[in-house]
């Protein structure tokens, strides 16, 4: 179920997303009275799932849920139509417009889909506010994996500042570790300062998901829900509804300190403390080969354990806040795209495709969620389609530049074929993503 809900919120922000785009090429090439011959969600080659003809537009649903298109007349585009471009240019033709009314054209689908995701963020802080935990109210300290304990984090350390800055939102201390390239943690350690190098060979650790900084959380009872496929604690006679309060009499201070005695533990009979009905029970089990005790639980939400700082937003005090944060997204996005090409960074190893972006959504549908990430993957796409990459909008933006500077326009034979070469790079790069995605599933 959990699966079938991130799977309809991803389709769900897509088609926004794909409609949003594809209708600011539509109201500019109408706003200059360029004829629009389709308008699709998704692709349709060979046959669509449904379309209608108002005018001279056909609208319409394809099969193929990789994006969507318009297709505007006297304009080499994913269609390929070569037929038309051999006649005459008409005045209703892209072809025949000023260089500013196709500029405008081409950009529409990226203007739209950057200005839908300021007004979404204006929306969302308006009717949610903005809720996160400020690093100060980390009590318990940090918890990090064995590559963070290679650059000297420990776990119960409490974060202070990074190169000396505050970062005021705990869980942007990662990415602004990453985006920023900082150098230096300050951390409190058995209550002295302790400060700690970043060493260039984490920033690329990081990015594949090692080396992250968590919050820490006390252990509590574990109130057991389910069992996974493979379960030695559902074999050893471990029921749903028990609650397991201890291993082999030791007493947990903190959740990690479980989990790392599990890890000890592998493929080694373990005494499982549980409460049954209000009775005490002990149960022998085997670790899995990975530590793991194969169960299902509750987890505590985080305003359980820290106090969260939520900010509220009147109308109008939504507005600029929106709009900052809109582009502080950019940014950071910016920044992100810009490490793929950083020395030693193997940025790209971590791209991944639908998969990964399927996987951000929540198991749970949140409303507010999903308009955040709603928005942040329009501005995803709007600056993915704004790169100069022929068969984006960005392509067809440096062909229109260069007949704007020299006065000569590229010939409809080269733009046919530099459609097909960025169609080629484009799906080069859709099978590299979603290769990642498939080889991180094989490796799990």
């Amino acid at each position: 179920m959990i699966i079938i809900i991130k799977i309809l919120q991803f389709i769900m922000s897509l088609s926004i997303l794909v409609i949003i785009h594809e209708f600011g090429h539509f109201i500019l090439a109408k706003l200059f009275k360029t004829r629009v011959e389709k308008f699709y969600l998704f692709f349709d080659p060979w046959f669509s799932l449904f379309k209608y003809k108002r005018g001279e537009t056909e609208y319409g649903i394809g099969w193929l849920p990789l994006g969507g298109y318009v297709k505007i007349s006297g304009m080499i585009d994913e269609s390929m139509d070569k037929e038309q471009m051999k006649l005459p240019a008409q005045p209703y033709e892209f072809r025949s417009k000023t260089s500013f009314q196709r500029l405008l054209i081409m950009t529409g689908g990226v203007i739209f889909n950057f200005v839908s995701a300021m007004l979404i963020y204006v929306f969302v802080l308006f009717a949610w506010g903005e809720t996160y935990l400020p690093t100060a109210n980390v009590k318990y300290g940090i918890v990090t994996d064995s590559i963070g304990y290679k650059i000297g984090l420990r776990n119960g350390d409490k974060i202070l500042t990074i190169d000396n800055l505050q970062v005021e939102n705990f869980l942007q201390i990662t990415p602004d570790i990453v985006l920023n390239n900082r150098k230096t943690i300050q951390v409190e350690r058995d209550g002295q300062p302790v400060t700690i190098d970043i060493p260039k060979e984490f920033i690329p650790q990081m990015l594949k998901g090692k080396g992250q900084i968590s919050y820490r959380i006390p252990f509590q009872s574990l109130l057991i829900k389910s069992f996974y496929k493979e379960s030695p604690a559902k074999n050893a006679g471990i029921l749903a509804g028990d609650e397991l309060t201890g291993i082999d009499s030791i007493k947990f201070r903190y959740a990690d300190e479980f989990q790392k005695y599990l890890q000890e533990k592998k493929s080694t009979p373990v005494v499982v403390e549980l409460l049954r009905n209000g009775k005490s029970e002990k149960i022998t089990v085997t670790p899995t080969s990975a530590g793991l005790l194969g169960i299902g639980y509750t987890v505590p939400s985080l305003d359980q354990i820290f106090d969260l700082k939520t900010l509220k937003y009147g109308f109008f005090q939504s507005i600029p806040a929106g709009i900052e944060k809109g582009f502080k997204t950019v940014a950071d996005y910016l920044k992100q795209f810009k490490l793929l090409f950083a020395k030693n960074s193997k940025a790209y190893e971590s791209l991944g495709g639908f998969i990964t972006i399927g996987s951000i959504f929540p198991g749970v549908w949140d409303w507010q969620r999903f308009w955040d990430l709603t928005a942040f993957l329009s501005i995803i796409l709007a600056v993915m389609n704004i790169l100069p990459i022929p068969a984006l909008d960005g392509g067809h933006v440096m062909f229109l530049m260069f007949e704007v500077i020299t006065g000569r326009k590229p010939s409809d034979k080269f733009l046919e074929y530099a459609q097909y070469v960025g169609m080629l790079l484009l799906l080069a790069l859709l099978l590299f993503a979603n290769g990642n995605d498939i080889l991180r599933l094989i490796r799990k």
